[in-house]
């Protein structure tokens, strides 16, 4: 078990005092078996004038927080300590009939896993389906788990993780032709490669724990970050990092889970005001372990979170050009 502490500040900052809309923030990690939630709270400056919670239709821990007065500068700041226990789930977790791909889910499960297991981008030509099929065994069994941790693997290593200015998620048929993107684009595509086998996947968003190592560097800090699950028979909703080739939950704080990447951002909302109001954004994520605190060792935490961004999940500033826009923290332009 892992002490885990997450302080994540978000600031925009405008020409003259602006408007708020009301915004929306999924930042709670998710109580599960492997993660424990110890300690959260939230500071928003200026002073909000009703903040209430809800779980959305994934059972995400949503704040929505609205807002009276203007202001030139809005901030969000979160604080978060958590218990945390790597599990790497392993084949013989998986129920004997899946072991092997490909297998059929169980009826009632599948019934409620549909949407998940259903394609959302397009691909005319199926070129997705096709990539990832090249990663079954021909004239021999193939192993699903081995299946899976192999087409995480190949978008690690065959594909270059690369910071972009366009705002959301790439399309997989890009990723896939220009072999780069974000955390969310590599994501986005092992989903959509998993749905084209038949399996469920859904999208998640978190943080990475960036410790310090000798040797290949860990993308995904300094920001936050996203993977993607894959639904197993027994083994449940199995982790996948396609950006740092990482099978199982370690180092990842699940925040949130969705279907698709839209509908699973950290920070949403809008302002009124004229076109040019916006200024600015920036974005400050640590993640220490509180042993590496208290040994004195914080290499990781990142001092440059915000010269980082391009290493973890996508920021989205706010359209220029409508006088009232939505400025999303997603995952852009990093990642």
């Amino acid at each position: 078990m892992v002490l885990f502490s997450v302080h994540h500040k978000t600031s925009y900052r405008y020409k003259r005092p602006v408007g708020f809309g009301e915004h929306r923030l999924m930042f709670r990690p998710r109580d599960s078996f492997d993660q424990t939630l110890l300690e959260a709270s939230l500071h928003v400056s200026p002073e909000p004038s009703n903040v209430r919670w809800i779980h959305d239709v994934f059972g995400n821990c949503v704040a929505l927080v609205a807002f009276e007065k203007p202001a030139r500068e809005l901030t969000f700041e979160t604080l978060i300590r958590l218990e945390h226990t790597p599990h790497v789930p392993i084949d013989f977790e998986i129920d004997e009939e899946a072991r092997t791909f490909p297998f059929s889910y169980d009826p009632e499960e599948a019934f409620d896993l549909e949407q998940t297991m259903k394609r959302h981008c397009p691909d005319p030509d199926d070129q997705v389906g096709k990539w990832a099929r090249q990663f079954v065994r021909v004239g021999r069994p193939t192993e699903t788990g081995h299946l899976l941790m192999t087409l995480c693997y190949a978008i690690r290593e065959g594909f270059v993780y690369a910071r972009r200015q366009e705002h959301g998620t790439q399309q997989p048929l890009e990723t896939l032709r220009l072999r780069k993107g974000t955390c969310r684009d590599f994501a986005l595509l092992m989903m959509e490669a998993a749905r084209s086998l038949g399996l469920a996947a859904r999208f998640v968003t978190g943080y990475i724990y960036v410790p310090s190592r000798d040797g290949q560097r860990t993308l995904g800090g300094g920001s936050t970050h996203a993977w993607c699950q894959v639904y197993l028979p027994g083994a449940g909703w199995v982790e996948f990092d396609p950006t740092n080739g990482i099978v199982g939950n370690r180092d990842l704080i699940r925040v949130g889970v969705a279907r698709t990447p839209r509908q699973a951002v950290p920070l949403s909302g809008s302002y009124d005001g004229k076109k040019g109001d916006f200024d600015s954004m920036t974005v400050q994520v640590n993640v220490v372990s509180e042993a590496s605190m208290t040994s004195g060792d914080t290499s990781s935490a990142d001092p440059h979170a915000e010269a980082n961004l391009p290493m973890s999940e996508e920021m989205e500033t706010p359209e220029r050009e409508r006088s009232k826009h939505t400025a999303s923290e997603a995952i852009s332009r990093s990642a």
